[in-house]
């Protein structure tokens, strides 16, 4: 969340402040405020000057102007359009009761969102233990490029497939069940994350227990989370953003597992759980209310199947209802491969990120940024190419950035992504598969190992 604006207010507002009293230190908050600006001594501008209007009988109003010289005005209440539309500035908000949060955007003229698939802190896992040998911990496992891009957007999501707990009982039979310790979830704020997916196939792999520590401590380090709750009417809640004036809201479901009776219990009435939409009927209702109580409205849904790059039908059904439904985008996960893109009714699916940090196994990879208009219009969607090698999640490059780039352009329908990663919608279906599972990270047969690995401790290279 970015606090940039937010300090050069403050800054402007002492100036104001000083000069009202006749105060000689405002000069220091003048130069202050030109720094946090972005002049430099060198750079040939005037002094910013601050006029004040004598004759003005109400409370003043700091009113910024961008021409040079720049001037900081004190004028009536006339001119607070003109200073919401310069510099708008959010109250401070969050609240995870009824999930409204606040965020400073970067920019007073548009909105960014992040999304990224898959990650995984399951203590035992390869990637986990390099983080913790690394100097850098995090920042030497997600490098400086893909670092840099997913904290420089306003709004930045992730699948979170994990409980963090210290409780809890592996879920029986289940042959890889996940949990990380509860001070790793300060790693989400090094990452730059500001909400997460809990609506996947693992949040309930310690039970009960460990998913409600999960809500608790995701809560007290203010990471927002969808997806699930203590019960079902906080597991459909959605989260709304609060943003250069307009609201974005988040939801999330899981589709998997695809039984009666899953591993991966929902959430009802007086019991923890996750949301599901193996019946979507639910779920509409929660896209439904969202979509009528913000101005973009985001789905991020668990589904498909692993390790493929073919769109079921189900998923193609689903992304059709939530767009009647009212959603403006949605973003898959689930199957730890990237699958492709798509239109439904003008909406744009995006149906696997993939893995984005989850274990040392090399996979392509992304990451997805939406830029929206101040009327919250979807301005440009970028796919950003990057692989996961080694414990590490890289920006692509060369040829193989071009690559991912050509493949993510077979396996989508009708979309077109160009060199630069921007997607735009087709009237022509660009799909090549010919039903034919494409991913490089399909699953290969393998022969059975001797023993079973327990639950608990998984092994370093998992499949996914």
């Amino acid at each position: 969340m970015k606090a940039g604006i937010k300090k050069l207010s403050i800054v402007l507002a002492m100036a104001v402040c000083l000069t009202l009293t006749g105060c000689e230190a405002v000069g220091e908050y003048i130069d202050e405020a030109m720094s946090i600006a972005g002049f430099k001594d060198e750079d040939e501008h005037d002094p910013i000057v601050i006029e004040k209007d004598n004759d003005s009988a109400v409370s003043p109003v700091i009113v910024l102007n961008t021409d040079d010289p720049a001037v900081i005005s004190v004028s009536d209440n006339a001119a607070l359009e003109q200073v919401e539309a310069e510099v708008p500035v959010e109250e401070e908000i969050y609240d995870d009761v009824n999930k409204i949060y606040s965020v400073h955007a970067a920019s007073a003229d548009e909105m960014t969102l992040g999304f990224a698939g898959d990650i995984c802190f399951h203590d035992a896992y390869s990637n986990m233990n390099a983080l913790r040998e690394r100097s850098g911990g995090i920042y030497d496992c997600i490098l400086p490029g893909v670092m840099e891009g997913i904290k420089g957007v306003d709004i930045f999501m992730v699948n979170n497939e994990f409980p963090y707990s210290n409780r809890g009982t592996p879920t029986a039979d289940k042959q890889y069940a996940f949990r990380s310790k509860p001070e790793n979830v300060n790693i989400l704020h090094e990452m730059g994350v500001d909400i997460v997916g809990l609506a996947n196939n693992h949040a309930y792999d310690h039970g009960p227990d460990a998913l409600i520590d999960t809500f608790d401590i995701l809560n007290e380090a203010k990471i927002p989370f969808v997806g699930a709750g203590k019960n079902i009417d906080e597991a459909c809640k959605p989260a709304y953003f609060k943003i250069n004036g307009k609201t974005i809201s988040f939801t999330a479901a899981t589709q998997i597992e695809r039984v009666a009776n899953p591993d991966t219990k929902e959430a009802t009435a007086d019991s923890p759980g996750v949301l599901r939409t193996l019946d979507a009927t639910r779920y509409v209702k929660v896209i439904e209310e969202a979509a009528a109580n913000s101005d973009f409205c985001v789905a991020f849904v668990h589904w498909g199947s692993e390790n493929t790059d073919l769109v079921e039908d189900s998923q193609r059904a689903l992304a059709k209802k939530y767009a009647e439904a009212g959603a403006d985008l949605i973003v898959g996960a689930h199957p730890h491969c990237l699958q492709g893109l798509d239109y439904v009714d003008g909406m744009p699916v995006i149906y696997s990120l993939g893995n984005f940090w989850f274990n040392s196994k090399t996979v392509d990879t992304g990451y997805l940024k939406v830029t929206l208009n101040t009327d919250c219009s979807i301005k440009s969607l970028q796919f950003v190419p990057c692989v996961q090698e080694n414990c590490k999640t890289r920006l692509a490059e060369g040829e193989k950035r071009e690559w991912i780039l050509n493949y993510m352009q077979g396996i989508s329908n009708y979309a077109v992504i160009d060199t630069d990663g921007y997607i735009t919608q087709s009237s022509e279906n660009h799909n090549t598969q010919n039903g034919q599972n494409t991913s490089p990270s399909k699953k290969v047969e393998e022969p059975a190992a001797p023993e079973t690995p327990a639950a608990t401790e998984p092994p370093a290279e998992p499949l996914p």
